[in-house]
């Protein structure tokens, strides 16, 4: 460490705050001893024990200059001679402390996923953060090994915390820090025809707004979340378009896109429907206004036994409007940039490039509707069925509900 000058109450007294973050002044007569001064003027002494780890041992003027610096030798000699123990805390006091950090620095979708897997994966209770070894956290991650993308989610959320943990002296070591899980498989599964067909019908028999929210996630493209979190403001009727925030997108960029008239005729139903209430979502939680649908497991089980397909995810949906897409003949560029894929565009095309293609996504939608209702209008060879039946007299009714008028005759 580099020389310093050696603290002083006079020092700490006429110390300004930094502008932003923190600051530290290091003693120069005791090695590793030093203050932290905030942006809102606290002064904390601290000792660092290496690594970066540092261990905080109480603020000025509540704790004297010469009691912090004879604590600060104490743990000094303790490190030296292998006695050192980081702050003791319980697992639960430690994630409340972390989560209502996390809550102040994370969008609260992450946030909520934090929280939700930290408590669900990791039910550690009252045992000692020191305590839990590594033994204890392969454990808790093979229960999730016929997911292992939950596993591995899971894994970097402790990894995270565990780093917080450290960071705060409550650790130090990360059972977690050499972690590694193989590449995940890419997912391509596709729906072809009949399937999508076969999800638009369930999605008119499940109960509450899961269907309709399966259904323009199916004619959107959109992720399951965004259109989840729809608000009635992002809505354009005049435009026919629907503007995403930056804080609702995977990338944190506004996302612009047209629909096409059968998912207009859907928003458009549903910005009146009594299921929204009093909600500004359109597809509020059953449990709050305040909060965005999250009923999926349970709903996505009821579909699946209505739809009876292959296995498949509300993901693979995407996945389907993009490939179905290209087939049509959409270019790649126009595409793209509908699912507001960000490695569409270079850097060079977001600086001089500024026309919005509107018109052609706005084409695009209009092929994709146009094969959707090809799809979902055309006869069924028999109506032997209760399913078939029941398909057949959905699909009279949308369109006598929705208008004749909206639905294009032209194939791609």
């Amino acid at each position: 460490m580099p020389q310093h000058q050696p603290l002083t109450d006079v020092l700490l007294r006429a110390a300004k705050p930094p502008e932003c973050g923190t600051t530290t002044l290091w003693d120069g007569t005791l090695k590793h001893f030093g203050i932290r001064i905030s942006s809102g003027g606290a002064k904390s002494f601290i000792v660092l024990l290496g690594s970066g780890r540092r261990q905080a041992i109480g603020r000025y003027p509540t704790i004297t200059l010469a009691k912090a610096r004879e604590k600060a030798k104490a743990i000094l000699a303790e490190r030296t001679l292998g006695k050192h123990r980081p702050n003791s805390i319980s697992w639960k006091k430690a994630l409340e402390l972390y989560l209502a950090e996390a809550k102040t620095k994370n969008r609260p979708r992450t946030y909520k996923e934090y929280e939700r897997a930290l408590r669900r994966y990791f039910p550690f209770g009252d045992t000692k953060l020191a305590d839990i070894t590594k033994q204890d956290i392969s454990a808790k991650l093979s229960r999730l090994s016929d997911t292992p993308s939950q596993q591995k989610h899971a894994a970097v959320y402790l990894k995270t915390f565990f780093n917080w943990a450290i960071n705060e002296e409550y650790l130090t070591t990360n059972h977690l820090h050499s972690f590694k899980q193989g590449k995940a498989k890419r997912r391509k599964r596709v729906l072809n025809d009949d399937e999508l067909r076969a999800v638009w019908f369930a999605a008119d028999q499940v109960d509450g707004l899961f269907g309709v929210i399966v259904k323009l996630v199916l004619l959107t493209g959109q992720r399951r979340g965004e259109i989840a979190g729809l608000l009635d403001t992002f809505f354009s009727h005049n435009q026919q378009t629907v503007t995403l925030p930056g804080s609702l997108t995977k990338n944190h960029l506004e996302h612009t896109f047209p629909v096409g008239q059968m998912a207009s005729a859907i928003i458009s139903k549903q910005l009146t429907s009594d299921d929204r209430r009093r909600s500004a979502f359109l597809f509020p939680s059953r449990i709050s206004d305040e909060r965005p649908f999250n009923g999926w497991s349970k709903c996505k089980r009821e579909l699946d036994k209505l739809a009876n397909i292959a296995p498949w995810t509300l993901h693979d949906l995407r996945r389907t409007f993009r490939s179905g897409l290209g087939r049509l003949g959409v270019r790649p560029d126009i595409a793209e940039r509908l699912v507001n894929h960000v490695s569409s565009r270079s850097e060079m095309e977001e600086t001089y490039d500024l026309w919005t293609y509107l018109p052609e996504m706005r084409e695009a939608m209009q092929r994709w509707e146009s094969n959707m209702n090809s799809l979902i209008t055309s006869d069924f060879p028999t109506a032997n069925t209760a399913r078939e039946r029941t398909r057949t007299a959905s699909t009279l009714a949308y369109q006598s509900e929705i208008g004749n008028d909206i639905w294009p005759t032209s194939q791609f």
